[in-house]
């Protein structure tokens, strides 16, 4: 009898907490129900909000009066304040970037690092591959951050770049985490980097579109406009023995350097250029309208110097009809 009625004392109890639990078990998935429904809702908000705030497109749109090179990757042009897709050719495709992968470099550093902190070169630095374009540094040389951002726009410094990539993050593992991570944020999420430069790799690639995400980003900064717009900067480098050496730089775009003249009713202020074998010559400017309204313009893989500049001009070229 005292058997039996343990027994049921402790089916009760078990009865008991059983129907707790389950009370417990509802409320909580009361709770990560409206959690879920809240944030869907706020997620959605801030995702419409995103594409409201920059140029979407989805498809190829076509430019009158645009005549693009017959090797080329891809091609785009953007209304920045008209948040305006004017042409798309392939702006999707992942394709390799080469050094135009340096506006992602440029952009991290101006957000994480002083501009006046000193930096010395390290060995690695110089260790880039011997068909890189380089800055010129000397292991054990120090100078500045900023100094370092000229060499790695201007000349397009691969070995500027992995100096950045050292004093951002410690290591340049640790810097391309960084990069993968803020492209992702950005929007650019058909993008994948595996080195500051953009020296060819299989797994570094990037698209059209993704690159003016970046830009469009990076052209906020106002230190970032007076980088890519610079024809030439020159600054002195101290040796490791204590001397110093004097050193100027000289823009590779042929638009910021005074080498080619832009369309007319059009001013590039500035970009960046890119060219691997594998990449072909890209390159990416802002540039505005007689009424300074701001465009993004990007051309990959043309075939040349020639006709990469060709091409852009032909697509800098339709942008006073657009303002029309």
């Amino acid at each position: 009898m005292r058997c039996i009625d343990k027994k049921r004392r402790l089916l009760s109890i078990i009865l008991i907490i059983a129907i707790l639990s389950a009370g417990c078990i509802s409320k909580k998935e009361k709770i990560v129900t409206e959690y879920e429904t809240t944030n869907y809702d706020r997620y959605l908000y801030e995702g419409e909000l995103f594409a409201n705030q920059l140029c979407v497109s989805n498809e190829n749109v076509s430019l009158n009066d645009f005549e693009a090179a017959s090797s080329l990757h891809a091609a785009a042009l953007f209304g920045v304040d008209q948040k305006k897709v004017f042409l798309s050719e392939h702006m999707h495709d992942r394709l390799f970037p080469a050094s135009t992968t340096k506006i992602l470099t440029l952009y991290l550093a101006l957000k994480y690092g002083t501009l006046s902190d000193e930096v010395t070169v390290s060995k690695n630095a110089v260790s880039v591959p011997s068909d890189s374009s380089v800055a010129g540094l000397r292991e054990g040389e120090q100078l500045t951050l900023e100094d370092l951002l000229y060499g790695l726009m201007l000349p397009s410094g691969n070995d500027s770049a992995v100096a950045i990539a050292e004093h951002i993050s410690g290591s340049v593992d640790a810097f391309v985490q960084l990069m993968n991570q803020e492209a992702n944020a950005l929007g650019a999420t058909n993008s994948h980097f595996v080195n500051p430069h953009g020296y060819h790799d299989k797994d570094h690639y990037t698209t059209a579109y993704d690159l003016y995400l970046i830009f469009n980003q990076g052209i906020q900064n106002e230190k970032f406009v007076d980088i890519i717009s610079s024809p030439s900067y020159t600054t002195d480098i101290k040796e490791p023995d204590g001397s110093v050496r004097s050193v100027t730089w000289r823009q590779s775009n042929l638009f910021v350097n005074g080498t080619r003249t832009a369309p007319e009713n059009v001013t590039v202020v500035g970009g960046k250029t890119g060219t691997t074998d594998e990449a072909g010559a890209c390159l990416v400017l802002y540039e505005q309208d007689s009424q300074s309204r701001p465009y993004i313009s990007v051309v990959m893989g043309a075939e040349s110097k020639n006709a990469l500049y060709t091409t852009m001009d032909s697509l800098l070229s339709t942008i006073p009809g657009l303002s029309q």
